[in-house]
Parts: C-alpha cells; structure tokens; sequence
C-alpha cells in the first residue's frame, strides 16, 4: 500500500542544489499523487530564494501544498512519517532514527543520492543498508539516466507546457518584454550562463564580444556575476543592469523561482547549467546545453562529467560529439574555449535535435514514480 506521509530531511548545499531538488520532490509527492509531505531543511533563508514565501522566522509553515518544518528544532516528539527521506546522505537526527526504530511498522527509509551518469549506479540504486543496531533498513535510492536507477524528477505535463511556450511567439515576447529585454534582432543568439566562477570565463566573454552577430547573455544574480561584472570593469551588479562591449550584450536577472527559471532555459538558444537541478532542467528545455559541474578536489567530477556527456552525445555524428565534449571540457578547466564555443555552435542545429530526442527519451523515467512504486514494494 502507498505510504500516505512523507518527510524529507535536506541540509542546504552550495546555497540551493540540494534544497532545489528536495522542493521539487515535495511538491510533487504531494500535489500530484496526494502525500501529507513534510519537508525539513535546515536553512530556510536560503530555500526562500527558491520560494518567496517562505518565512525564515517561522518554524512551521504550509507552502504550495507542503508542510515547512525548520530543521532545527527538537525533534524527539516529532512521529516519524510512512516514507522518509535522507536527501543527499544528510545524518537524520539520532532521536528521529530511534522514534523511527520504535513504530510497530517501520517507515522506509530512502537515502535519495546525488544524480550520475556513470555505470555503476546501475548496479548500486535500491541497495538495502541494514542498520548495525536498529531493526531499521535504508535503501540507496539513485537518480539516473536509464531504465536501471530511479530516473528523473519529471513534474506533469512540464513538456506540453514547454512545447507549448516554444511555439507561442507571443509568449516568447510577453516573457522577454517582462525581462526588460529587447525584441530579438536577425542573426542574435540568446544564451543563459548559471554557473560557479570560472578560469575560462574571461575568454568566453571576450569571444561572445568578437562575434559576428549580437550574443545577449542571461545572467541570474548568482555566483558568476561578480566574475562577469569585472570583465566590464565593474566591482559587482544588480538585477536590472544591462553591460554591452562590442557585440555581447549582458542582462542581469533577479534570481527566481524555480518556474520562472524553466521559462528562461525555454527561451534560448543555448544554456550554461550548473550542479545537479539546473542540469536536468536544461535536459526538459530540449536546447543545447553546456554543464558545469562541482569541483571535487580529486578531480573525479570529471569523469561524471564526461559519462553525462557521452550518453548525451550518443548517436551524434563524431564531429557534433566531439564539439560538444570539447566544450563542455573547456567549461570545466580545460583549453580553448573560444574554439570549442565556435564549433559546439556550428553543430548547433544538430544539437538542438539531439536535444529534443534526450529529453523524450529521458521523460520515460520519472522519480517520484518510481520512488512511490520502490517504496510499496519494500514496505
């Protein structure tokens, strides 16, 4: 039987990976398939970027169908939920674990881990973890890319709304008219840039400025804007600015809700994602994208860069393949990145139809799906 409660427990990370995908998770659960869903995060000034509701000095609050629990206070009367989930192998507080251990039908426990591309998951995702003392099981539940691991977080009818958005010239306008950008000129490329800082930014910008044709950067207020503020001699920005140099042209965005950031990966042309929730919302916008992934210091974000990255390039003809790992590999501290950018956008028709076909492909896999479905199965 399905479990008819639900808390997730998520330390906030690099100020909103983490919680980005835990709100998504929440929502879902409960307004599409009905969970009395609690969510617990430990930084609620952070997740209120992500939602503007959210009161910082509140320790309980109702939100878009969710309850808000601060992640702070004592837990030792809290009643453990049917479904509970440890996002990103965030410790659960000892007193919850033991209220958890005490129910006469134990919760099922989820450890909800970090999204790759890499083979291994397969064989990992659903792994029971007895634990050493408790009468309690945690299963490893892996977000994934194929049949084998538990998918991707897929709200209903994202893509028809996508398409939708896509087809509407109207829309389109209606949305950049409410960005305060301009009508679109002949031959202009319209690319958004969420990112962490990086070595390879100066010569980016310093290529879009050298370009043939206007390139209008969307830039969200964020970590890359003091970055991309000096490269036009500024000490840092604010939403609402506009920076030209040659022909790049840079809006500064507000950061925004998390729907709203779907409209912009909608409208164009080509993405710079970052982390994990705005890397699979680049894959839903069905447009070229060029990730950023989080520095480890032992250098093993590589290799999950580079498996993403060739199963995104799959079936590609070499040359678009091999544009698209260049690039993303300049992205990420290589070389070259003026011509890796020159030929990942010469492939660029190519791409934007790979694009299309991998994110259909990836929409038969949905998370919260199959997270209801594993956790009948093993309750």
């Amino acid at each position: 039987m399905r479990s008819e409660s639900c808390d997730i427990f998520c330390k906030v990370v690099d100020n909103y990976g983490d919680i980005g995908v835990c709100w998504r998770l929440a929502r879902q659960l409960a307004n599409e398939h009905g969970l009395n869903v609690r969510l617990w995060v430990d930084d609620l000034r952070s997740f209120g970027k992500l939602c503007p509701e959210v009161d910082a000095a509140l320790g309980t609050q109702h939100r878009r169908g969710v309850e808000v629990r601060h992640w702070g206070a004592d837990l030792r009367a809290v009643v453990p939920a049917n479904l509970v989930i440890e996002a990103f192998a965030c410790k659960l507080p000892e007193s919850y674990v033991m209220a958890m251990a005490a129910q006469q039908q134990k919760p099922v426990w989820l450890n909800l881990e970090y999204l790759s591309a890499e083979g291994w998951v397969d064989g990992v995702h659903g792994l029971p973890s007895p634990h050493p003392v408790l009468p309690l099981t945690k299963y490893f539940f892996f977000p994934g890319f194929t049949e084998k691991t538990g998918g991707l977080l897929l709200e209903r009818g994202l893509l028809e709304r996508r398409d939708a958005f896509i087809s509407d010239s109207g829309a389109q306008g209606r949305y950049w008219q409410g960005l305060g950008v301009p009508e679109r000129v002949a031959g202009e490329l319209r690319v958004s840039l969420f990112g962490y800082e990086n070595e390879a930014m100066v010569e980016l910008l310093r290529t879009w400025e050298q370009d043939a044709h206007l390139v209008t950067c969307l830039l969200p207020e964020g970590r890359s804007l003091p970055q991309v503020a000096g490269y036009f001699g500024l000490r840092d920005g604010k939403a609402g600015e506009v920076w030209q140099r040659g022909k790049l042209r840079v809006h500064v965005l507000p950061f925004v809700e998390q729907e709203r950031y779907d409209e912009l990966l909608w409208a164009c042309d080509v993405n710079f994602v970052r982390g994990e929730d705005s890397c699979v919302r680049a894959q839903w916008a069905a447009k070229p994208f060029i990730w950023q992934i989080y520095p480890q210091h032992d250098g093993v974000h590589l290799e999950k860069l580079e498996a993403l990255r060739a199963r995104y390039a799959e079936g590609l003809p070499p040359e678009a393949a091999q544009a698209v790992r260049d690039l993303w590999q300049a992205w990420n501290g290589g070389a070259d990145i003026a011509g890796a950018w020159r030929r990942f956008i010469g492939q660029r028709a190519l791409l934007a139809g790979r694009s299309k076909a991998w994110a259909q492909q990836l929409a038969q896999n949905n998370l919260a799906l199959n997270l209801l479905a594993f956790s009948r199965q093993v309750a």
